[in-house]
């Protein structure tokens, strides 16, 4: 349960983007399983607790990252879902003109500036945020997503550290999900929770459960006023869980089917739905019209990007900088 008095109204707003996420996400599933979308996919459903909660504290000024997972937390930045599925499709409607695609996203009017397929590749581009945010004086913050599986490589390491020695407003949101692609979090490294990196560094670290959107909203409250502060930076470790494979088509076999079974029931969508009707603040009839409300975007949001064009080859030099 939370600890700071959730406003239930403002409880179902994080619950219709919640759905929107998970409309979005199975919509370019089935999209890619008729072969409308190519390339890798990667989704994130069952963690849209953690970017909702995350960006739902935000300014539409700070600063969001995110890696190859990051459909969700671009819209939970407020993206436009029409040029985030026409970027997917590879469309020229898109956000990046359809040359990005899935995991390239940029929707810099509303503060999220770039997603990657490196892991851990956004982290030291939001240092780069956090300390232009620093030198502005104007309180905003950055935030980086990134999987666990970015804990082993070395700019996580070098930027932890400068982070802390400069005392950069940038937070550090671990989607730890147990599994950096296929292999598990006990094969790749010793440390049970990354947020023990954190510490080592001398930046205030939690871990959490990154599927209970009221226990994300605590911590990135929290997180969000230390920085806005000048305290210097935070990390907060969210302990999820995706129920897709790595990839769409990924038969995930490294997974007990009795592990998924038991994260289903962990659902982070439900969580927030049997809260809501426990306080008699949702009825099966609205919780109905905001899937369906969910659903109907998406569907629009599909249609606009599969009737959009292909880009030209006379625009494969354009949006490129050095």
């Amino acid at each position: 349960m939370p600890a700071k008095k959730e406003n239930p109204r403002e409880l179902i707003d994080l619950l219709r983007r919640m759905w929107l996420i998970r409309a979005f996400e199975e919509k370019a599933s089935a999209l890619y399983a008729e072969r409308q979308i190519v390339g890798l996919l990667h989704l994130g459903i069952g963690q849209e607790a953690v970017a909702v909660g995350a960006c739902s504290l935000l300014r539409n000024d700070d600063y969001v990252f995110g890696g190859h997972r990051s459909h969700g937390h671009a819209i939970a930045k407020g993206a436009d879902i029409n040029k985030l599925m026409a970027e997917i499709a590879g469309r020229a409607t898109g956000y990046c003109g359809g040359k990005g695609g899935s995991m390239h996203i940029v929707a810099k009017e509303t503060g999220f500036i770039t997603a990657t397929g490196v892991v851990g590749g956004t982290i030291p581009l939001a240092l780069g945020a956090a300390f232009a945010a620093k030198e502005k004086k104007q309180r905003q913050v950055a935030v980086v997503f990134f999987g666990d599986g970015a804990g082993q490589a070395g700019p996580f390491h070098e930027s932890l550290n400068i982070a802390s020695l400069w005392r950069l407003p940038v937070i550090f949101v671990c989607e730890n999900n147990g599994y950096a692609e296929f292999t598990p979090l006990s094969a790749h490294t010793k440390i049970e929770r990354l947020a023990q990196h954190a510490k080592t560094y001398g930046i205030p670290a939690s871990t959490i459960d990154g599927n209970d959107l009221f226990a994300v909203r605590d911590a990135m409250r929290n997180a969000v006023e230390e920085c806005r502060s000048g305290k210097g930076p935070i990390f907060v470790e969210c302990l999820t869980h995706r129920m897709r494979g790595h990839y769409e088509g990924d038969p995930a076999k490294y997974r007990e089917l009795s592990q998924l079974a038991e994260w289903k029931k962990k659902d982070p969508i439900a969580r927030v739905v049997r809260v809501l009707k426990s306080k008699k603040a949702l009825t099966d009839k609205q919780l109905a019209a905001i899937e369906s409300e969910a659903r109907g975007l998406v569907e629009k949001a599909a249609e606009f990007a599969l009737s959009s064009p292909w880009p030209t080859a006379n625009e494969v030099d354009r949006q490129v900088t050095a």
